[in-house]
């Protein structure tokens, strides 16, 4: 927990928040006035009793040496992980030393902390004992895996045709018709198995009357949806990377079957996006020995947190192994050799150009890519008329800003980090311009969330 004497940041806890209202009620929980019996072990675990509107305080216990991220114990009655004590609690861990002593952990967090250890004991000798899939039969597998693509062949069909009335009729129809018919062709989409088809005609349904050019924006995601149905349709003539890259993007269920890769990962990003049913963790990782930098996924139920949590700055020994397709970074998360730990590896950077040209390059393999993970070496964020671009230090070059990321705080963040001068920036490049996630100063200095 204290690798090498150093203990969390603020920002790094703070990563941890499931939402900006437990941020904020985390962070007025930071003081030792509502605490009491607060500890911390060698072993990586911090408890305190909280002081709550009961006549009991909330027992709160933390175990940050868990390989797969923090786990977290409290008694009261939130539903959000963490809640906003567990927050408080690893603020004033992470804060003056002192505040919370390192002791032994009382009963309560003692016995918390020992069921965990055997269940994760159990579940490796579960996963150690017995024969893969022994019931599974290959045949039957076979027939569904068919029969899935017949369907999925019939709805990019479908689609197709409805794409060609589309222009038969003129862009302008799509304007006059409403969202109505795009939710419908979605649906229809949804029936033939092809989640990731649906997923791209609902974007469709968002750009008619969006704004000045929408009908040159709907032209080029009709083509790419044209491009993506005929992927699939003469799959069988493309290279296994670029087959496999379309099956991903039709929505097909892949698993990671690349070889392990060890390495000490640092995490360069963290953040979260949501929809009615599901809220999706995006954590980028970079290999300080592959110098590869990848995507992990994790999953909670609208309006929970995803389990996984690695919060910025922070790196940790472990395998990990690819998805397939060409040029896919993502990967999943395999054996892990020790708790994540406080890091000062910098990821490599590259001119603005030099990114823009790599973007370019992504596109040959995956041509729906929206954006490619980016380190920018020295760079200035820079008003740009109403708009905010970082400039090359070192080169007449520019990336502009994308328009989520104009609206964010993290933009006044990178400013105020750089006041002026250059910055190491890693973000996602792509056509809309670069999202900026994590800012480096060029001195010494931890990393900084922009996320």
């Amino acid at each position: 927990m204290t690798q090498q004497g150093v203990r969390w940041s603020a920002d790094q806890v703070l990563a941890l928040a499931p939402d900006a209202a437990s941020r904020k009620a985390g962070s007025k929980l930071a003081a030792a006035g509502p605490w009491s019996e607060a500890g911390s072990s060698d072993e990586g675990t911090v408890w305190g009793l909280c002081k709550g509107s009961g006549s009991k305080p909330y027992q709160t216990v933390v175990d940050i040496a868990d390989a797969a991220g923090p786990a977290y114990k409290c008694t009261c009655p939130s539903r959000k992980f963490p809640c906003k004590h567990a927050l408080g609690l690893l603020l004033l861990w992470a804060g003056e030393d002192g505040a919370v002593p390192t002791g032994k952990a009382p009963d309560w967090a003692e016995e918390w902390l020992a069921g965990r250890r055997k269940r994760a004991q159990e579940k490796r000798a579960a996963g150690g004992a017995g024969s893969p899939s022994g019931g599974a039969d290959p045949e039957a597998a076979r027939r569904r895996a068919e029969r899935r693509a017949e369907r999925v062949g019939a709805g990019a069909t479908e689609l197709e045709r409805r794409l060609t009335d589309l222009l038969r009729g003129g862009l302008a129809s799509a304007e006059q018709a409403g969202y109505g018919l795009w939710e419908e062709t979605a649906a229809r989409m949804v029936d033939a198995q092809a989640p990731g088809l649906a997923a791209r005609v609902r974007e469709l349904g968002a750009i008619p009357g969006s704004g000045p050019g929408w009908p040159v924006r709907l032209l080029e995601e009709c083509a790419l949806l044209h491009l993506l149905d005929q992927g699939w349709l003469r799959r069988d003539g493309l290279p296994e990377g670029l087959a496999a890259t379309v099956r991903s993007r039709v929505g097909l269920p892949v698993s990671a079957d690349g070889p392990p890769v060890r390495d000490r990962w640092l995490v360069l990003a963290q953040y979260d996006t949501a929809d009615a049913k599901l809220t999706t963790r995006r954590i980028w990782l970079h290999g300080a020995e592959s110098d590869r930098t990848c995507l992990l996924l994790s999953y909670g139920a609208a309006g929970r947190a995803p389990e996984l949590a690695l919060p910025v700055g922070l790196a940790l020994e472990a395998e990990v192994s690819a998805y397939p397709g060409s040029g896919q970074p993502r990967v999943a998360l395999g054996e892990q050799f020790a708790p994540p730990a406080p890091a000062a590896i910098r990821p490599p950077g590259v001119t603005t150009s030099r990114a823009a040209a790599r973007y370019g390059e992504a596109l040959r393999d995956d041509p729906w890519l929206d954006a490619v993970p980016m380190t920018l070496d020295r760079v200035i964020p820079t008003p740009d008329g109403e708009s905010w671009q970082l400039a090359d230090a070192d080169e007449d070059a520019a990336l502009p800003l994308t328009p989520s990321a104009r609206s964010r705080p993290g933009l006044w963040r990178l400013v105020a980090l750089s006041g002026g001068a250059p910055v190491k920036v890693f973000g996602e490049c792509g056509h809309r311009g670069f999202t900026p996630l994590t800012a480096w100063p060029e001195g010494p200095g931890q990393a900084v969330p922009l996320c």
